[in-house]
């Protein structure tokens, strides 16, 4: 009964979605020009109403374009976006579907330092003034987990003071650097921006798939919610978890209902865990500060409470939460996949652990993995013991100054730091990476027997199987998409991400493998795109996101074949627009050729 009523949710969701039929559906067309009648190709249309609806599609080569927009009507704005030239919107009205057509010019940006605006996070992080690789890299690695370095937020011209302060917040929340790094970075930060211009123009090409896509995005909350990881509910809806507010945010793409549901504090701290911390986790209005989602039986909401260390479950018949604590040593619950036979696996982050629970008992155990040397297992030792006594004494951040990470000289490499986590189609295994590490690792779900690899590229992510067990891994720091044949136990082809600029470098968070076609879809989350690649032809396809400033986490496809995700830089503020969002690319919405009622309309 339960598999025909998630059938039933998913046809209904995949109708709501599509190009069906509706009084609601604003149906437009047109041609995007510059002002010598130039088409413009990969231009960005987008439709949005003030309740944070908006729904976009991209040019073709000839400029045409196209837009139906299920539930958007009456008071609407229509922007046009395109590199090198300047936004221009209109305000419509919107009542009936019945075609309306028109033509759009637009005139190049009006100086350099307006098309430097416009470019993305990657072109200024560019423009970074590095004295030596390894602060370069350790700069990468912890100054970009949570959110975009060259973004209008980040940018900024400040003195080395104010880079100081600044560096000195990200260390509370994580960023394990040396003495000597941070005061290169701080440094170089206050040395590198300092003129706009300095960014090089970008020239990302316009895929003719764009041409076919549309691009749905809710935004909600505001600008201090930090909604991370999404589910796709059996019911239709989004499920989102908001870590910095300990709140489920749970959005109906049919009727735009949006809804919230606050997690219980009970006793524990502010900060859980980690309420020995100044900032920002000190700050964040959460006690459990859920991360990752994933809908498991009887429709309920698994999740990770990484600082509350729980693996929290959130019934949507009933309301109910329910806690259950990881216990032991474990800290920081992060990525949780549910294997075939219905056991939740899921990672430990600073434990280096892997979690295992069956729901029908409620009864978590952990596996220990390999310490990779002394200084990393001195972490595996003592943490638990430095955030506990960090605890007794307030606000202080006293866990940096107990930690080893600088006395060592070691930063971040004191973490082995297992990430994501997923399960082989083929044999049931359970395979994870470890971040700080560089590596990747194999569980045996029988014996608990763990084998562990070495990656040729830096920072393996969130990392998903394939159909025919090949395993894909975004290299973090070094912007590569891995392949490793589980198999064979070997990798067989690593791919550098396309970019926008080749002085540029780009950070994947995570993928996933479509269900249905195999591609590979990237968040690219210093260029606000999302990437696709065909491991039949080995070539990218970039979808720009309609929105500046995307930071995107972990992807998710609905039955309709849709990619989703998040858009959750920290913080919200610094958005396009200043609240977080639930995006969605429909790929194949439109055909591909753009049938024009007439060619000639209003400019």
């Amino acid at each position: 009964m339960a598999q025909v009523l998630r059938l039933a949710f998913q046809r209904s969701f995949i109708a709501l979605l599509g190009l069906c039929s509706s009084a609601q559906a604003a149906n437009l067309q047109g041609r995007v020009l510059d002002s010598s009648t130039t088409p413009i190709a990969g231009a960005i249309l987008t439709l949005s109403n003030a309740n944070g609806l908006s729904i976009s599609s991209y040019s073709d080569e000839l400029g045409h374009w196209q837009l139906q927009a299920p539930n958007l009507n009456g008071e609407l704005l229509l922007r046009a976006r395109a590199p090198r030239f300047a936004d221009i919107s209109r305000q419509l009205q919107l009542s009936n579907e019945e075609l309306q057509y028109f033509d759009l010019s637009l005139t190049p940006h009006a100086s350099a330092t307006a098309e430097a605006l416009s470019l993305t996070a990657s072109a200024h992080a560019a423009t970074i003034n590095w004295q030596d690789t390894e602060t370069e890299l350790a700069f990468k690695s912890q100054c970009l987990f949570c959110h975009q370095i060259g973004n209008a937020w980040t940018r900024k011209v400040l003195p080395p003071e104010a880079w100081q302060t600044i560096i000195r917040r990200m260390e509370g929340y994580g960023s394990l650097i040396t003495g000597a790094e941070k005061d290169k970075i701080r440094d170089t930060l206050a040395r590198s921006f300092q003129q706009l211009e300095q960014a090089k123009s970008q020239s990302g090409q316009a895929h003719a798939e764009l041409a076919k896509a549309r691009f749905t995005e809710w935004a909600f909350g505001g600008g201090i919610n930090y909604v991370h990881d999404i589910e796709l509910g059996a019911d239709g809806r989004f499920y989102g978890v908001d870590m910095g507010a300990d709140l489920l945010w749970i959005i109906d793409p049919a009727s735009g209902q949006i809804e919230q549901r606050a997690f219980p504090p009970g006793e524990l701290p502010l900060g859980g865990m980690f309420s020995g911390g100044v900032a920002p986790l000190g700050t964040f209005a959460a006690h459990r500060g859920p991360h990752s989602i994933i809908e498991g039986p009887e429709q309920r909401m698994y999740m990770t409470c990484s600082l509350s260390g729980e693996i929290c479950i959130f019934d949507p018949h009933s309301g109910e939460f329910e806690f259950v604590p990881v216990g032991g040593d474990g800290i920081y619950p992060h990525t949780l996949r549910f294997d075939a036979q219905g056991v939740l696996w899921f990672t430990l982050a600073l434990s280096n652990q892997i979690g295992r629970m069956d729901p029908a008992e409620g009864r978590v155990t952990l596996t220990q993995l390999p310490a990779n040397g002394f200084w990393r297992r001195m972490t595996d030792v003592m943490l638990p013991a430095i955030l506990k006594v960090s605890s007794w004494f307030g606000k202080r951040d006293l866990y940096l100054y107990l930690s080893h990470h600088k006395m060592s000289g070691q930063g971040y490499k004191i973490f082995n730091l297992p990430y994501g986590l997923d399960i082989n189609p083929l044999d049931g295994s359970v395979w994870y990476s470890k971040l700080y590490a560089d590596k990747i690792g194999r569980i045996d779900p029988l014996t608990l027997e763990v084998s562990e690899y070495e990656t040729p590229f830096h920072g393996p992510r969130r990392l998903r199987f394939a159909a025919d067990g090949t395993l894909w891994i975004p290299a973090f720091r070094d912007g590569v998409l891995m392949a490793f044949d589980s198999t064979r136990r070997e990798f067989s082809a690593n791919y550098p991400l396309p970019l926008l600029n080749p002085d540029e470098y780009e950070m994947p968070y995570a993928l996933n493998v479509h269900p249905r076609t195999q591609e590979v879809w990237i968040t690219g989350n210093m260029s606000d795109r999302i990437l696709r690649f065909s491991p039949q032809t080995k070539r990218f396809v970039a979808y720009p996101s309609p929105t500046r400033t995307t930071f995107s986490r972990d992807v998710i496809f609905t039955p309709a074949g849709n990619v989703c995700t998040s858009n959750s830089n920290l913080p919200a503020s610094a958005i396009e627009g200043g609240r977080p969002k639930i995006f969605c690319i429909e790929p194949d919405a439109y055909p591909a050729e753009i049938a024009t009622v007439h060619t000639s309309g209003n400019d």
